[in-house]
């Protein structure tokens, strides 16, 4: 192995918050159809709603992770066997009656210790309170995937510990997507860095891949973001349960996500909270998602690094944008890119991170209708498509804008524009949603924030003129 653990990398995850969001407050779109993981209108096996409610009772306990719960297959031989034993009065002590037999039987000599302590108590208490939680799930709107499932992701089967179950908000089939990358970073960028990951992003989803991310502020949330303002699918993998989505800020992203057709997921059940050990549990399937992995901006102790550790350990794509060695925010990737090269590549540009990843002449439906000049190279959008319906002054703003500037006094400088025209412009943007501010400072939004700056023209190459 390339000395990544299953704790990612020797960095740390992020601090992690613990704020809840009420399930009175997610909006929820129409319910899949019972049994069905895709929520379409076909007749399910008969047998499979029970064994997949089955197996969503048991991913409610304590306790029992992937590993555990393979245990617990291999000894009883499916879900329902398993809820059933534990079903009744007497539903803990018959569980443990079977499970000490199979242990005698197949382990004479010493017990199996996933399977020691309280463990059939806990089920059977689940199995209990069985319906209540399986209308929580119901009323979610949440489909029920397990690894049994055809709808279950073949990348996520790949990967070592793939989650035995999913729960699923949205159309599970965006998981099957023929090309998926995920783009990650730290909680807290550079505005430099959160217009890298929209742009990033945007190229990335009209090429027609979906983007993979974890609905966290920053660097996740522009990336979520940009994949919407282009009408890409986007899939968003928390690490809580998806009746405490987290951060609450992000609860109207996620809705939208789902409602713009993408995915919200998590092996996690609805009322799980966020922890510092689920987090580096949601990075393996961020990864485990994604053909390749993108890290755009990460502290040494970024949990976007364990991503990336996961990426190279699934055998996938990862690549890091580079920043100045001063940068705070650049010093995990650069710290990663010496500690993992050649695994772990640098991304020199977008239309050639596109190139790298293999997305050279893909492009979605929507990108091809709306470039009637021919779609741009290796992904790029044309400001110019973002800026077709606004003024000169304001489409000379917006470029310093795409450039990096981001005050007032800097665009006044370099426009010799005056202050009022200055602001009176960048007023009209935002009203067109194509500019955003804060404290100050502005920065692209929308589709402006997805395309990418016109180039001044290629460096010439050592020993050439021009």
């Amino acid at each position: 192995m390339l000395g990544v653990g299953r704790a990612g990398p020797r960095f740390a995850p992020s601090d992690a918050g613990t704020s809840e969001r009420g399930p009175d407050r997610v909006r929820r779109p129409a319910a899949a159809a019972p049994g069905h993981p895709s929520g379409s209108s076909e007749t399910p096996e008969p047998d499979r709603t029970p064994e997949r409610e089955a197996w969503a009772v048991l991913a409610s306990v304590p306790g029992i992770g992937p590993v555990t719960f393979a245990a617990l297959l291999a000894r009883l031989g499916s879900g329902r066997a398993i809820v059933d034993l534990a079903r009744g009065p007497r539903g803990g002590r018959r569980l443990s009656d079977a499970l000490a037999a199979w242990a005698g039987a197949e382990e004479p000599e010493r017990e199996s210790p996933q399977l020691a302590g309280d463990l059939s108590e806990r089920v059977a208490l689940a199995v209990a309170h069985s319906e209540v939680f399986l209308e929580r799930v119901r009323r979610l709107g949440l489909a029920i995937v397990i690894s049994d499932d055809a709808a279950y992701p073949a990348r996520l089967r790949a990967i070592e510990m793939p989650p035995s179950i999913l729960f699923v908000w949205g159309d599970p089939g965006l998981l099957a997507a023929r090309h998926a990358v995920a783009v990650v970073g730290t909680r807290r960028p550079s505005d430099a860095g959160r217009l890298t990951a929209a742009r990033i992003a945007g190229a990335v989803a009209r090429c027609g891949a979906s983007i993979v991310s974890g609905l966290a502020v920053g660097i996740d949330g522009a990336a979520h973001a940009a994949a919407l303002t282009e009408s890409g699918g986007t899939v968003a993998v928390l690490g809580s349960g998806h009746a405490r989505v987290y951060p609450r800020a992000h609860g109207r992203l996620a809705d939208a996500i789902v409602h713009a057709g993408g995915v919200v997921l998590s092996e996690l059940p609805p009322d799980s909270g966020p922890t510092t050990g689920t987090f580096p549990r949601r990075n393996r399937l961020i990864s485990g998602l994604s053909d390749a992995t993108v890290v755009v901006e990460a502290g040494v102790r970024s949990g976007a690094l364990i991503t990336a550790g996961w990426a190279l350990e699934q055998g996938r794509e990862c690549f890091l944008v580079p920043g100045s060695i001063d940068a705070p925010a650049s010093r995990g990737c650069l710290e990663f890119l010496r500690a993992y090269a050649p695994g772990a590549r640098v991304v020199s540009g977008v239309p050639e991170l596109i190139e790298d990843l293999g997305l050279v002449g893909e492009s979605s439906g929507r990108s091809a209708r709306s470039s009637p000049g021919g779609a741009p190279p290796a992904g790029r959008a044309r400001p110019e498509a973002a800026l077709s319906d606004v003024g000169l002054t304001e489409r000379a703003i917006a470029l310093r804008l795409l450039d990096g500037l981001t005050t007032t006094d800097d665009l006044v400088a370099t426009t010799a524009l005056p202050v009022a025209t200055v602001l009176g412009a960048l007023t009209l943007l935002e009203m067109r949603g194509l500019v955003t501010s804060a404290y100050g400072r502005y920065r692209p939004a929308g589709r402006l924030a997805t395309a990418e700056p016109a180039r001044r023209g290629r460096r010439a190459p050592p020993g050439r003129a021009g």
